[in-house]
């Protein structure tokens, strides 16, 4: 299961390179999209900065979602972020062959201050990705207002997104 994981993890990656490879630095930065004002640079910053969070807890124990680096280089540098992006996937491949058959405590900050619960390695990387998949449809929505077409099948659409609908960017 942790590979099948990993592997899906891996691909929904690999599709934020592809992006990355496609726009120029202008776009990547570009931040004059409403209502947030948000960079495709500060989304994928974001996404990565959960993963970050993920792999510097793994050996406490300790994972705090709410400890982000918040690495500017990562938002304003793409390829910064596709190097970045291709340490990650190493990590994570190296983590299919480890035991992980433990709860691991996760602490978040859900509106009422920090909460800690347990979860498994597996179940936290599914949220990662979940939480990837939902900041690339609004990478996607960003490209669209931008007037920027890239063809990227099923970027930014979970994978229970009927087929029918899951055009991607």
């Amino acid at each position: 299961m942790k590979q099948l994981v990993i592997s899906s993890i891996n691909h929904n990656l690999n599709n934020a390179i592809a992006l990355l490879k496609a726009i120029d630095t202008g776009t990547y930065q570009n931040n004059s999209v409403g209502p947030y004002y948000s960079s495709i640079g500060s989304h994928i910053r974001h996404t990565l900065d959960f993963f970050d969070c993920i792999i510097s807890g793994l050996d406490s124990n300790n994972i705090d979602l709410t400890a982000r680096k918040r690495d500017e280089l990562l938002a304003t540098n793409k390829e910064v972020a596709i190097e970045y992006i291709y340490k990650l996937q190493e990590t994570l491949v190296s983590y299919i062959d480890v035991n992980t058959g433990y709860l691991i405590h996760v602490t978040d900050n859900m509106g009422k201050g920090k909460i800690t619960v347990n979860y498994t390695l597996e179940s936290i990387l599914l949220h990662a990705n979940s939480h990837a998949v939902h900041h690339y449809a609004t990478i996607g929505y960003i490209l669209d207002r931008l007037g920027v077409r890239i063809e990227i099948p099923e970027f930014g659409y979970n994978p229970t997104t009927p087929i029918n609908k899951r055009e991607g960017i």
